[in-house]
């Protein structure tokens, strides 16, 4: 029954969007990264790959001509500029400069973060055992990503830099006690030496907030977004999305053992009311009952 099921709803859902829409050809430009082969990129690249084959429409799908940090990419694509699509994680203000499609593409893992921290600092980590003594201690992150004052907002000192790199060195240095980093992303840049050879992953606590990583486009692109949307709902309905997120990070939940960990739960004040928070099937939940889990 389920297939059959499957195929009811994707004729639905296919038939909401315009007959144009199916039979052009779509040309998606996204942000060049500042490295070629940023495997943070992989992820949302292959799911909106799947996406995109899931309405059987035609598409390129290529990187913009010029590098774009997130702050000028999100600009470009408020004013059509550039690109017509990017990934980025959602704020109140995001939200009403863009058109979001409200499906969280990492089923929520961009709000579950470790700590990088230098190789000698664990010893400070292991006497953390209330959300006070954490905020004791100097998070680092970009001046104009939401985790800042989502931080702030939480009573944290937030070390802020312009970029991912000078955050590295912020914590190699001093500057900054630890850097929060989403489980989807920690790991891969551990691969990279420069930051292996000083860094390593804290052992025993994690923090928590909601928050969503969506596809956004301009406001005016509705039709795109409609499209981008219909994909996504086929592939959860057919079991591909689940597949693909697996696939992708289930080895790295394994050797980070969120339930494990402490996990100190933080409040979001920028997490948008339309946020779909109540539809289980779009989000990914830690079994956090083993570690001491701290509101």
């Amino acid at each position: 029954m389920r297939p059959n099921i499957n195929k009811f709803i994707s004729c639905i859902i296919l038939c909401l969007l315009p007959i144009t829409a199916l039979s052009a050809t779509w040309s998606l430009t996204y942000p060049r990264p500042i490295e070629e082969g940023d495997l943070r990129d992989e992820y949302p690249l292959a799911l909106l790959t799947l996406a995109l084959e899931k309405t059987g429409v035609k598409y390129s799908l290529l990187p913009s001509e010029r590098i774009l940090l997130q702050g000028k990419a999100l600009r470009q694509l408020k004013e059509n500029r550039e690109i017509n699509v990017m990934w980025s994680m959602t704020d109140t203000q995001r939200e009403k400069d863009l058109l979001p499609i409200r499906i969280p593409i990492g089923k929520g893992l961009i709000g579950w973060r470790v700590f990088l921290i230098s190789k000698t600092a664990q010893a400070r980590f292991n006497d953390v055992a209330t959300v006070q003594d954490l905020i004791s201690l100097d998070p680092v992150q970009g001046e104009d990503w939401p985790d800042t004052k989502i931080l702030q907002a939480n009573g944290f000192n937030v070390v802020t830099v312009k970029d991912h790199k000078r955050a590295f060195t912020a914590v190699t240095t001093n500057r900054a006690d630890f850097f929060p980093r989403s489980v989807i992303e920690v790991l891969q840049e551990l691969k990279t030496p420069a930051i292996a050879k000083e860094l390593a992953v804290e052992e025993k606590l994690a923090i928590h907030y909601p928050t969503a990583f969506y596809f956004f486009v301009n406001k005016g692109n509705t039709t795109l977004a409609r499209l981008i949307e219909t994909g996504l709902q086929l592939a959860i309905e057919d079991g591909s999305f689940d597949a693909l997120f697996l696939s992708s990070y289930e080895e790295t939940l394994r050797q980070l053992d969120l339930d494990s960990r402490r996990v100190f739960h933080l409040d979001n004040p920028l997490l948008p009311e339309l946020t779909p928070i109540d539809d289980k099937k779009l989000w990914y939940y830690p079994e956090t009952s083993k570690g001491a889990e701290v509101n």
